[in-house]
């Protein structure tokens, strides 16, 4: 009975605490911030018909894009977690690798953002969202809780879902990021956190939409007719097709990225920033499908084709321009610019196959949607997340069979080609960025597990344990000889001795992390040799 109470009062009821509050705030600044968002997008492209009509105004954008360049590169400058992409951001800090102040970052991130997205660089929202959510977890646990900051990844994880729920609409493929993208493993914890958050924050928005006026769901539900067993084939040429396009899409990053950040690293950062808003700028007077999110491309595709040569020169002028803009660090998400770019790949399989076979439009919707899904499984490296999303958003529930082919077809690619997701791409950039001039110690030390600290009935394999540190060995205090858990299996007891080994850029914000979770003590770490 007593196992049961200590579960309940150490883990559920703060994971139900924590998961509730954060899930809450996250979806009401998430709501906001998609409102503002939306309104600033629509006024962007006017802002762009009205330059196509009154071209005197070119100049003066110019020199307005001249000084929000150089606004950018003084603000990243003393904010660098604002760099780049939301997710990897998110993930970085989830994981423990970047370090991370809330508030600062969540006014940063909403504010820059929408001045990308009014400019029109080829990014996304639902970037911005996981970050801003990321933030909230934070800022509850520092907030409310601050001598329970052991639960800060787990609050934040919880934030990171639920903006993640709140943006796309896919509540379950919020959930699915924590486990299949952040940090990468499934444990109680971090199912419960995320399930609590998602949860509250999904209440939330549906309360919030009316008020608001806005959508809910990224895409309008779709009637997809089921497709015929015989006709499998599809979503194997979509998964190899799309697969070997982010084989090509992930190493035209890298290339780009050390074109960018090596090659080019002595001209200033507010010229590069102000070389991608200027190509932003040009391509948008020609079109606006070139520019901006993506997502009204996406629509726009699914009700009608666009002509075969307009696509192909979209999709080139898109994967480019997002590439540059994600490796100057413009503030702005990938995830919502993937999906475009899936859209437009299958879109130009959909015109071929549906013309060379004699196939009808419901086969166009249904492989534009396979072609999404395989980008998300191949550029983000996140099957299980790609089928869950194309048949929660996407409404393909009649075609699993052909989600499941697509997705592990393209992922297949990926892997045997070695090549690395854009999130994880994006994330060792910062990290290289982060500890730049700084030396890698790896310290060996034991420590006991004090009275009430948050470690206490847990399992080993359930705690976020600081970045890059190991538990070797566990010793329960009545044996006095030492008891390997190996596969983490057994809970952690009060006045258990932890034999520990960790390898850090920064030995006090190590410490102070594996403090938080066995308790305040003095312990000895000896430097042991990095081999």
């Amino acid at each position: 009975m007593k196992k049961y109470k200590n579960y309940f009062i150490n883990l559920i009821c703060p994971a139900f605490i924590f998961g509730s509050v954060t899930g809450i705030l996250t979806a009401i600044i998430v709501m906001l911030y998609k409102v503002c968002a939306t309104y600033i997008i629509s006024f962007s492209e006017k802002g762009y018909e009205l330059i196509r009509e009154h071209p005197q105004f070119i100049p003066i954008t110019i020199f307005a894009l001249f000084g929000i360049s150089f606004l950018f590169a003084f603000i990243y400058k003393k904010i660098p977690n604002l760099r780049g992409g939301g997710i990897p951001t998110s993930i970085g800090v989830l994981r423990g690798i970047l370090t991370f102040r809330w508030l600062r970052n969540l006014l940063g991130v909403f504010f820059l953002s929408l001045t990308t997205f009014l400019i029109g660089v080829p990014l996304g929202n639902e970037g911005p969202a996981v970050q801003i959510g990321t933030a909230v977890g934070r800022g509850s646990v520092y907030s409310f809780a601050k001598k329970q900051k052991a639960w800060d990844r787990y609050s934040m994880t919880g934030g990171a879902c639920a903006g993640f729920s709140t943006a796309t609409g896919a509540p379950i493929s919020g959930i699915m990021f924590a486990v299949e993208e952040a940090h990468q493993r499934i444990s109680p914890m971090i199912i419960i956190v995320s399930c609590v958050s998602v949860m509250f924050a999904r209440i939330t928005t549906e309360l919030l939409a009316p008020i608001l006026k806005i959508t809910i769901s990224l895409f309008p539900s779709m009637d997809i007719m089921p497709m015929p067993i015989k006709d499998i084939w599809i979503p194997l040429v979509i998964g190899i097709v799309v697969g070997l396009f982010a084989v090509g899409f992930l190493q035209l990053y890298r290339l780009i990225n050390y074109l960018i950040n090596k090659k080019t690293k002595k001209i200033p950062h507010q010229y590069k920033i102000f070389a991608v808003l200027i190509v932003t700028l040009g391509l948008g007077l020609i079109s606006y499908s070139f520019i901006s999110t993506g997502h009204e491309l996406i629509l726009g595709l699914f009700e009608d084709s666009i002509a075969i040569y307009l696509v192909a020169l979209i999709l080139i002028a898109r994967s480019i321009l997002t590439l540059c803009a994600s490796s100057t660090s413009i503030t702005g998400g990938l995830f919502i610019p993937i999906l475009a770019l899936g859209a437009l790949i299958s879109s130009l399989l959909g015109n071929g196959i549906c013309e060379l076979f004699g196939l009808g439009q419901e086969y166009y919707v249904l492989i534009l949607v396979l072609g999404i899904t395989a980008c998300i499984s191949s550029m983000m490296k996140t099957p299980l997340t790609a089928i869950v999303f194309a048949i929660e958003a996407l409404s393909c529930y009649e075609n699993i069979l052909y989600v499941v082919v697509v997705s592990a077809v393209a992922f297949v690619i990926t892997e045997v080609f070695g090549a690395k997701s854009i999130n994880d791409s994006v994330l060792d950039t910062r990290v290289e960025e982060q500890n730049e001039g700084k030396s890698i110690k790896v310290f060996d030390a034991f420590v006991t597990v004090q009275k009430g600290a948050f470690a206490i009935g847990k399992q080993i394999r359930d705690i976020f344990w600081p970045t890059n540190l190991f538990v070797l060995s566990l010793q329960h205090n009545e044996n006095l000889d030492a008891e390997v858990d190996e596969h983490g299996s057994k809970a952690i007891r009060e006045g258990d001795t932890l034999h520990v080994r960790y390898s850090t850029y920064d030995e006090g914000i190590t410490k102070d992390e594996l403090l938080a979770i066995v308790g305040d003590q003095i312990f000895d770490a000896k430097e042991a040799e990095v081999i």
